[in-house]
């Protein structure tokens, strides 16, 4: 089964294509607001096709941008409306129970992660996803239920903002320091960024597994995400790095799916 994903983010869109459950080729592009629904397909299509893939069989999607997704969703019925598609969102089966006051609220790319977490690592787990939007914690517990998290802003966020609002600070390359202490003003905003943020996800993440009731060397935490390796050499508390934790996870809806039609949103 060769399938399509697509997971639609703020600031960048990662697309990748399985070979049963190998992904053997992902891309990553902007999330541009203004894209069409044959803009997308040309993109997809256009890489699957320079890559010499097989036909697409199936395609599984999550999105956090609304205006996106209504492109996605009319790029899916003119172009694949013969396929199996898992969009994932309230009724589509993800296999993972959700236990936060309102489940509909949480996001589909947390829901994807805290699934492929589940399936790959075994609760308890802890994912960490840095991209471009915000730090995103998502919690497994030991059951293997998605419990909640913690957002926090993303550093490429962090960093731009601290650009336009410090009258003597300008944009500077994310990128490790020579060391924590700061010899220049570009040295010292990158030192806040690197270690600052190494920081943020080891107290955050010591006091999620401790909220968990869990014993540290018992708890996967996985960094994901377009940023995770600027960071997380510097971290203690992670233990795995995958890259394409969302992808996996798209794959597992779309096996949950096809294995109940009844559940499938399209």
């Amino acid at each position: 089964m060769t399938l399509l994903t697509l997971d639609i983010g703020n600031s960048q869109s990662v697309i990748g294509v399985f070979d049963g459950s190998r992904l053997v080729e992902h891309w990553t592009v902007s999330s541009e607001v203004r894209r069409t629904a044959d803009e997308w397909h040309l993109l997809a299509h256009g890489f699957v096709r320079s890559a010499g893939l097989a036909d697409i069989e199936a395609v599984a999607m999550c999105c956090t941008v609304p205006a996106i997704q209504v492109e996605l969703r009319a790029m899916l019925e003119r172009h694949y409306a013969h396929l199996p598609v898992s969009i994932v969102g309230p009724g589509v089966k993800t296999g993972i129970p959700i236990h936060t006051d309102n489940p509909r609220e949480v996001g589909a790319d947390r829901i994807v992660n805290a699934l492929a977490a589940a399936e790959m690592y075994g609760g308890p787990a802890v994912v960490v996803d840095m991209n471009g939007t915000a730090t995103i914690f998502d919690v497994v517990d030991a059951g293997n239920r998605y419990v909640g998290g913690a957002i926090a802003p993303a550093i490429e966020l962090s960093l731009e903002a601290l650009a336009r609002r410090g009258a003597q600070l300008r944009a500077v390359e994310l990128a490790e320091p020579r060391g924590v202490i700061g010899k220049n003003t570009v040295e010292a905003v990158q030192s806040g960024a690197v270690f600052g943020f190494a920081g943020l996800v080891d107290g955050l993440v010591e006091r999620m597994i401790e909220a968990l009731g869990a014993d540290a060397d018992e708890v996967a935490v996985i960094a994901t995400g377009a940023y995770a390796d600027v960071v997380i050499d510097h971290c203690v508390t992670i233990t795995h790095r995958d890259p394409w934790l969302t992808l996996t996870g798209l794959r597992l809806v779309h096996e949950r799916n096809t294995a109940d039609p009844s559940a499938r949103s399209q």
